[in-house]
């Protein structure tokens, strides 16, 4: 017996998540965890804390040098960490 509204997990999945409204939660974690991956792991060490807040992107980072040259390349940076994740995240880049 073949049953006539089976879906594929993929599909119902996503749909409970948007369901849920945790989308744009998801894919805020995703470009976060990401951070390393595209700023590589000496910048990575030298951040503090990185959260997101009203689509601006903070990274608390321990040093002023680092800081100094991360704010030359805020906005292919941000467009960079938008791509990592696949969506349209950030709109700003914050450096504390």
């Amino acid at each position: 017996m073949k049953r006539s509204n089976t879906q594929p997990l993929k599909e119902v999945i996503h749909e409970y998540i948007e369901a849920l409204k945790l989308s744009q939660k998801l894919h805020e974690v995703s470009l976060i965890s990401s951070w390393e991956r595209v700023v590589g792991r000496t910048i990575a060490r030298a951040t503090k804390d990185i959260y997101i807040k009203d689509r601006k992107l903070f990274v608390i980072l321990n040093s002023s040098v680092i800081r100094s040259e991360l704010s030359m390349i805020k906005i292919p940076l941000a467009e960079r960490l938008n791509q990592e994740v696949g969506a349209d995240v950030i709109d700003e880049l914050v450096l504390l």
